[in-house]
């Protein structure tokens, strides 16, 4: 019994997340809707009650300071992403690796003591270094297109097999402290390993299709940093192995670096040294507004002066996203399972052979979710040395490389198979995703996204999609301000019971009573209670819109 005991502790331990926050008092208020609040998910217990007090407590990965913060029960927690029981058989070595990479990608050192630029690992190119206190401030307060720009190589081990190295970076800084060093190392590992998420499993090549596919790091209060890759066969003679290009920025606009890279590959081409110039004209130039386009000038040779004009969309919550690939890969009918099963915060994996085919669908997926976010664990391409992070209990979203299939464990989740030879889409679901939405509301999205032209552009798709599944929130959850109880000088409190019990239908309040306990929601909510009653967000000026709107309808309809 006890070695039973032991062996179950051992194994909670190795799913700790560094996204778990610790309530610093219980929340009294609203019994229906204190409930959810209990310790339902790892990823995020909050107090709506202290909110307003400032940030959570993190429970942050990095062995040592996350011991000193975090209370006693919680300390197994903190002080380790991956911990091996004592079967084990795996080496030091990959357990170091592996540890390493999670605390890389779910949870760094409060931003408050990043005060400089990161230093660059050593590197085979040394790269003049930024000469102006100011643009050190103004670059560590996120108002420049990246961070920065590194390229990883695959360098032959003396065992033979190929290892991912960061061989370029831009920019390079200098004195950094300790644990600003330890810091970015850790980064750096992760960055390898997104890059190159099939690890040493390389040869040779004479032939390699160029793609583009980005990944997320995420802090450990949440925020996320986004990984933009481009991979590609180097310039030489014969079989050689591929080579990757990566920007790092807190900037979400998949299209825009997209665009980057093209000029980075087209100068790389020609001389690594072409890439320094371009970079930093770019990294000096202001970030665009929404429908804004910046124009940087870079010099080529034989071409002469080059200006490159970077023009962001008109809406900022869509420039992360291309749906042309979602739907591509299914079909409308696919598209709502997948919807329904996310909206609920479930297990959802995603496979393809192609990484950007995962990245692409996973960014899109979570957009559907609007106004509302995703709030739990968000992997778009799963390195295979991070292959266990499928056993995780808690909701996510991952992406899987179908040679990884036999890996997962396809139990109690949706997997969801993109490949276009694929036998089956959904290769193992819970059952229940046909029925999760409103049967009337359901119908009504597959109108509205046939509304879509066959071969629709991104620019037509980015109306059209996003609009019917926010129409879906507004007739399901839109009534939400009537139902925040207000007194002066104190926070509002939702009424959760009379919210759901305000509605007609029942499916529609069947489903709304499931949705409320989501984390999305509850956060959601949360912002709107510390709100003035004044204040009016996105979401509350889509609903008036949309009330507007069919009020119009109705007045035609009279008049004819």
């Amino acid at each position: 019994m006890e070695e039973e005991q032991e062996t179950a502790k051992s194994h909670r331990r190795a799913w700790s997340f560094s996204s778990l926050r610790i309530k610093r008092k219980p929340s009294d208020s609203d019994e229906s809707f204190s409930m959810r609040r209990a310790l339902r998910s790892f990823s995020s217990v909050r107090d709506r009650g202290q909110k307003g007090n400032g940030e959570d407590l993190p429970l942050e990965t990095f062995e040592g300071e996350a011991k000193d913060q975090a209370s006693p029960q919680y300390t197994e927690i903190a002080t380790g992403g991956f911990q091996g029981t004592e079967d084990e058989t795996t080496s030091t070595m990959m357990k170091n690796r592996l540890s390493t990479a999670w605390t890389a990608f779910s949870g760094r050192f409060s931003r408050e003591r990043v005060l400089k630029e990161e230093e660059p690992a050593d590197t085979s190119t040394d790269l003049p270094s930024s000469d102006s206190r100011g643009k050190e401030q103004r670059y560590s307060s996120a108002q420049f297109f990246f961070e920065y720009l590194v390229v990883v190589s695959l360098k032959t081990t003396k065992e033979g097999a190929y290892e991912p190295q960061i061989t370029y970076q831009f920019p390079k800084k200098d004195g950094l402290v300790r644990f600003q060093k330890e810091e970015q190392e850790k980064t750096f590992k992760a960055i390898t390993l997104f890059c190159f998420p099939e690890g040493i499993n390389w040869a040779p090549l004479t032939e390699y299709r160029s793609e583009t596919f980005s990944f997320v790091l995420t802090e450990v209060d949440g925020s996320r940093r986004n990984g933009y890759c481009r991979r590609l066969l180097p310039k030489g003679n014969g079989a050689r192995p591929p080579e990757a290009y990566c920007i790092i920025s807190s900037l979400a606009c998949f299209g825009l670096f997209s665009q980057i890279f093209d000029e980075v590959e087209k100068r790389r081409q020609i001389s690594m040294a072409m890439i320094y110039p371009f970079m930093q004209s770019l990294r000096e130039a202001a970030f665009p507004a929404p429908g804004k386009t910046v124009k940087i000038k870079s010099f080529i040779p034989d071409a002469g002066t080059e200006i490159i004009s970077l023009t962001r969309p008109v809406d900022s919550c869509l420039e992360h996203v291309d749906f042309r690939t979602l739907f591509r890969c299914l079909s409308d009918e696919e598209v709502l399972q997948v919807f329904a099963a996310t909206v609920l915060e479930r297990r959802v994996i995603f496979i393809a052979d192609e990484l950007s085919t995962l990245s692409q669908v996973i960014h899109a997926v979570a957009v559907l979710l609007s106004p509302f976010t995703w709030q739990h664990t968000l992997i778009p391409i799963v390195p295979e040395i991070l292959i266990d992070v499928v056993m995780a209990p808690t909701p996510y979203l991952l992406g899987v490389q179908k040679r990884l299939l036999d890996l997962v464990d396809q139990t109690d989740l949706l997997v969801v198979d993109l490949s276009e030879n694929r036998q089956e889409t959904f290769i193992s679901e819970i059952g229940d995703e046909k029925t999760i939405l409103p049967p009337k509301l359901k119908v009504e999205i597959l109108q509205a996204l046939k509304a879509r032209p066959e071969k629709a552009t991104v620019e037509e798709l980015n109306r059209v999609v996003p609009e019917a599944f926010l129409h879906f929130f507004i007739k399901t959850v839109g009534h939400f301000p009537h139902h925040v109880l207000r007194k002066a000088g104190e926070p509002g409190v939702f009424q959760a019971r009379k919210f759901y019990k305000e509605l007609e239908s029942k499916n529609t309040r069947h489903f709304v009573k499931k949705f409320i306990q989501t984390q999305m929601f509850d956060l959601f909510i949360q912002e709107i209670e510390q709100q003035p009653a004044s204040q009016e967000g996105f979401f509350q000026r889509k609903v008036a819109e949309y009330h507007a709107a069919e009020k119009m309808k109705k007045l035609k309809t009279k008049k004819h």
